[in-house]
């Protein structure tokens, strides 16, 4: 007789129903497989499901906060949004207006990419609902274009497009162009350049993250941001980027001294044969939900 092994459930873990459903789930998967501006490589819209296909075989013991972060949360996993059909101005619409009834119905939502242009619309309607907001970046590329090939909503204009919303910080960048640097001084973001941080103690650096920090937070991390040799699996891989520790130790700080709302993951673009570049990111948002709900 054949025996054959049930998989998971099809949503992020592999949760049980009664630990995934959405009434008594306090964060919320919301997968935006948006592929509309990428410049260089394609295929991040193919990661939401990398993601979720990933996290349903990490281990669901934090061995870090010792314990189950799911059995205090509850995380439900929604359908992927529709981003293909309409403009992108109107999928940009839709993904503000999920935004907001996730946060309106109380809910930690943590967007997945998709690229990067998802997150102003995410950013746009978390301000809604929080006062004293502030958008903590973790990236290769600074995004602070204008526009981009003639697109002011491209993913290289993602974070132009958050300033004009509340204030940012950006963590790990090494990547920008001559217009942006110019623009700098004019625009309220405060860059942490790779370059000062990657070789310097964590104390000296998050330290004054956090003071650059609003009360309520928006995280969005650019897998882009850790280095490639870690996460190979991004559009435009950047050297000299930041590794698993700094960036879990900051996310960590944050969680513990202002209170993160929402947060997204972009920019995944899954390849065969690369499986650590998607579980990475699965652990990844897991342990920020332990972090931002299972700490103190």
């Amino acid at each position: 007789m054949t025996r054959y092994t049930p998989m998971p459930p099809e949503n992020f873990l592999g949760l049980a129903e009664q630990e995934a459903a959405y009434e008594t789930s306090r964060a919320v998967i919301f997968p935006v497989p948006l592929e509309r501006t990428t410049s260089y490589e394609r295929g991040t819209g193919k990661g939401p499901a990398a993601i979720i296909e990933a996290s349903r075989y990490i281990e669901l013991y934090d061995e870090e906060l010792e314990l189950e972060p799911y059995k205090e949360i509850g995380i439900s996993t929604l359908p992927p949004i529709d981003t293909q059909d309409g403009t992108l101005d109107e999928v940009i619409t839709e993904i503000f207006t999920a935004q907001l009834g996730l946060l309106e119905d109380g809910k930690f939502p943590v967007g997945l990419g998709g690229e990067h242009s998802l997150t102003p619309p995410l950013v746009s309607a978390t301000a809604k609902k929080f006062k004293n907001l502030s958008v903590l970046q973790i990236d290769a590329h600074a995004d602070l274009r204008d526009e981009y090939h003639g697109n002011s909503q491209s993913h290289a204009c993602a974070m132009r497009r958050v300033v004009e919303v509340c204030p940012a910080v950006q963590v790990g960048i090494r990547s920008i162009s001559a217009g942006e640097v110019a623009a700098i001084p004019k625009l309220p973001t405060k860059i942490y350049w790779a370059k000062d941080i990657v070789r310097a103690p964590l104390k000296s650096w998050i330290a004054k993250v956090l003071a650059d920090l609003s009360p309520n937070v928006y995280l969005t991390i650019d897998l882009d941001g850790f280095d490639p040799s870690l996460v190979p699996a991004t559009g435009t891989p950047e050297p000299g980027g930041l590794d698993w520790h700094q960036v879990t130790s900051l996310i960590r700080a944050v969680a513990d001294h202002k209170k993160i709302v929402a947060m997204d993951v972009v920019e995944l673009m899954p390849q065969p044969g690369d499986h650590a570049s998607s579980f990475l990111a699965a652990k990844l948002v897991y342990k920020c939900l332990g972090y931002v709900f299972c700490q103190g």
